[in-house]
């Protein structure tokens, strides 16, 4: 039977949940409402001077073909993002869930990167790819390889692809190891008394029990290809050469503190939001249908 909580009093359910919403009103909604208003505005650099625009820094913004080339930059870079991140995790937990000695020791350093901050992880990978001089460019090039991710926008994007997947990868694999470590052994031993060999074991009975935690991870992993990538390509590009790795969230920043375009810049943020939830109801409303609870 379904457990159900009674409260005496009308008030205390509201009390409960109210220090949660107040972080909701304050961090999310109230910044939320104020991009909206701001994207409707025109301001002076220096702030000055306010007219209300209406829709017309939306209009500007789908005339402007850099903008519009951000989408398909955004698309590519957070696609490469998620979908690695999460097969590299996905493997890295099914080794790490097989070792028997020296276990602790590996999953330390696999949740290390981590606790790397994203303009640490961005100078990081800056550093081993910089031309001439960076550990792993030097080594490409003794294979005949001429990297320069400052004049190649196609090393530019793997470069970025590389710190974000990085420090990616440890929030993936705790909870994929967690949920593979949840998995009854029973099931398991089952499956191999029936024959079923490990790669076999692995799609029919780990891989279903796993789906909860890797359509969790998939929905983080968007969002946070969205959002939480700009300082690593911040440090590590600066949305070069030329805008060839501007995604989204950068150019956000760009355009209203570089360029100083207060009401485009929200204006961006409104339509980076929107995608986002978009994004967000699309995967609950039909990827989730493929979930096995």
């Amino acid at each position: 039977m379904e457990k159900r909580v009674l409260f005496r009093s009308h008030w205390l359910p509201w009390v409960l949940i109210a220090p949660q919403m107040a972080i909701v009103l304050a961090f999310f909604f109230w910044p939320a409402g104020q991009a909206l208003w701001q994207s409707l505005l025109q301001q002076d650099a220096f702030g000055t001077s306010t007219e209300f625009v209406g829709l017309e820094n939306f209009k500007r913004l789908w005339a402007d073909a850099s903008y519009l080339a951000s989408f398909k930059t955004t698309a590519v870079f957070s696609l490469l993002v998620a979908v690695s991140g999460l097969t590299i995790s996905l493997l890295l937990a099914v080794m790490a869930d097989r070792v028997v000695k020296g276990a602790s020791l590996y999953k330390t350093l696999l949740v290390w990167p981590y606790a790397v901050a994203p303009v640490v992880a961005g100078v990081l990978w800056m550093f081993m790819f910089a031309p001439g001089m960076g550990v792993v460019s030097h080594a490409l090039g003794l294979f005949g390889v001429d990297w320069n991710h400052l004049l190649n926008s196609g090393q530019a994007m793997t470069l970025i692809v590389l710190a974000a997947v990085w420090k990616q990868i440890s929030y993936n694999f705790l909870f994929f190891l967690a949920g593979l470590q949840a998995i009854p052994k029973s099931l398991i031993e089952a499956a191999a008394i029936d024959g079923a060999g490990p790669w076999k074991r692995f799609w029919t009975v780990q891989f279903p029990l796993l789906s909860p935690t890797a359509f969790f991870l998939l929905v983080i992993n968007i969002v946070y290809a969205f959002f939480d990538t700009f300082a690593i390509v911040d440090a590590a590009t600066q949305g070069g050469p030329g805008k060839d790795t501007a995604i989204l969230v950068y150019k956000v920043y760009y355009d209203g503190f570089k360029a100083l375009d207060m009401g485009g810049s929200a204006a961006q943020s409104v339509v980076l939001m929107v995608i986002v939830v978009a994004l967000t109801v699309v995967q609950f409303r039909f990827v989730e249908r493929k979930v096995q609870y």
